[in-house]
């Protein structure tokens, strides 16, 4: 009972840091797709939910940070964030949170560029299962090749 217990947090957890890690650690471990993606999703908008409430907060240091250091708040990196805000809206950030940022970086981008927590919390959402699904079948219907990843 508390391997099942550990194996849940797991999954959840590092839904909460890196989405991709815990479609890759429920299918590993042998939980079944709709646990491995409800783990994965719920983990990700816990994540979503607690850093669109401090996200203003962490921006204000980080801004105030690079004042203080006289380092420019504007890198080649922010630039192209920016460049997809312009473009995208939230809807982009959302869309590529779960694949290139972590739910934390993705949430603290959004809430900064000045998204409503309402429109993060939705967006992330859509997010989260279009990519829960998309990572937890591929991963699903993967775990029959002998690929060291999922070998327990």
């Amino acid at each position: 009972m508390a391997s099942e217990i550990v194996k849940y947090l797991s999954v959840y957890l590092l839904s909460m840091v890196k989405f991709f890690g815990g479609p890759l650690a429920g299918i590993s471990m042998g939980l079944s797709f709709g646990m491995t993606l409800l783990l994965s999703v719920t983990g990700m908008m816990t994540s979503v939910f607690i850093f669109s409430q401090v996200g203003m907060m962490v921006s204000r240091w980080y801004v105030a940070r690079h004042r203080a250091q006289n380092k420019p708040i504007f890198s080649k990196k922010s630039r192209k964030i920016v460049k997809i805000w312009q473009r995208f809206g939230i809807k982009g950030i959302a869309f590529l949170t779960p694949v290139l940022f972590s739910p934390v970086i993705g949430t603290i981008m959004a809430t900064v560029l000045g998204a409503s927590q309402r429109h993060i919390l939705f967006h992330m959402l859509w997010s989260a299962i279009f990519w829960g699904i998309a990572f937890t079948f591929a991963l699903h219907e993967l775990r029959h090749l002998d690929l060291a990843i999922f070998h327990k």
